[in-house]
């Protein structure tokens, strides 16, 4: 099997904007509202589907139905493709929100998926700030009153944030996106999004949109804290060099940065290479598949080797199952 580039899947919604064709390559029609473009998924009825090539037109459920082996390799057993990867622009600020874990996804729906994720910042302007975690010392009780009195932001670990920041969020991390932040986004099959708060907006009715304050209460965990921006773990230095960002239960999370040529071994692995910035050919064996700015392939584990070759120069990201 040889490296499958899908076709993206484009979501609008009222804190979008225009950066994912201006600065991620995406082609999108006038509205200024594309939030999200969901590079790699196979989750419910949003299935990422094959480009071009052998399974053109297949998708992704089907790949993990029919060429197991080929695309999972050491984890062939698994009835769905364990990431979700995205981009997100977000013009406007997100709502203040938390995702269930494993288990308590599980007890909304068997085939249910908990959500940990990382987010690798792309772009930020001039004050651009994360959510992300809460203050030594809140409690339920006192993030519940702080909910209901609107000044929920007082109890939340805030800091601006920069182009390059790592950032992970385990399962039960209270967070939202501030304004003014492009990113790429690794995270586990799932869309489950207890909304806490949203800032005293309304939607297009004039009315405010529905929280779930109850249910996100009994999924965040009070025992984490803050959660601050990753320091990078180095493991190469040079022309080529390589940061292991996120190494966690779910997934890994690796960024490339390289201007003369360098193998990958999928080690029996999928690989998922996101280009944040640059150009590049990946090849294997003697055919070649173009990396632009803004694209995303996978790379099935049958793929015993691969060589990205930089034009002149990339920032790559690959995320794989520990």
């Amino acid at each position: 099997m040889t490296p499958l580039i899908f076709q993206p899947l484009l979501k609008r919604t009222r804190w979008g904007g225009r950066r994912l064709e201006s600065r991620l390559n995406k082609r999108l029609d006038q509205e200024n509202d594309y939030a999200e473009s969901w590079e790699i998924t196979d989750l419910h009825a949003d299935q990422s589907i094959v480009q071009q090539g052998e399974y053109a037109g297949w998708s992704l459920h089907r790949l993990v139905e029919e060429r197991s082996n080929e695309l999972l390799g050491q984890h062939a057993s698994l009835d769905q493709f364990p990431l979700l990867i995205k981009f997100l622009d977000a013009q406007d600020r997100l709502s203040l929100q938390v995702h269930p874990n494993d288990s308590q996804a599980k007890m909304i729906g068997k085939k249910e998926n908990g959500k940990a994720e990382a987010w690798i910042i792309i772009d930020a302007i001039l004050g651009s700030r994360l959510y992300t975690g809460l203050k030594q010392g809140v409690t339920q009780t006192i993030l519940k009153e702080a909910l209901h009195a609107g000044t929920s932001e007082k109890c939340l670990h805030s800091y601006e944030v920069h182009s390059g920041d790592v950032i992970f969020n385990p399962a039960g991390t209270v967070h939202a996106i501030g304004e003014g932040i492009l990113l790429a986004e690794v995270q586990q099959p799932s869309d489950i999004t207890f909304r806490l708060f949203d800032w005293k907006r309304l939607d297009s009715n004039g009315k405010p949109r529905d929280l779930h304050i109850n249910e996100g209460l009994a999924c965040i965990n009070f025992e984490q804290g803050p959660v601050n921006p990753i320091h990078p773990k180095i493991l190469s230095e040079g022309k080529y060099s390589l940061e292991e960002l996120v190494h966690c239960k779910q997934f890994v999370i690796r960024r490339h940065r390289a201007t003369v040529p360098f193998s990958l071994l999928t080690e029996n692995r999928f690989r998922v290479l996101m280009t944040l910035a640059g150009v590049a050919s990946l090849q294997v064996a003697n055919e070649k598949f173009p990396l632009a700015t803004g694209s995303t392939i996978l790379i099935p584990a049958s793929c015993e080797e691969v060589t990205i070759l930089p034009q002149p120069d990339l920032l790559l990201i690959e995320s794989f199952m520990p």
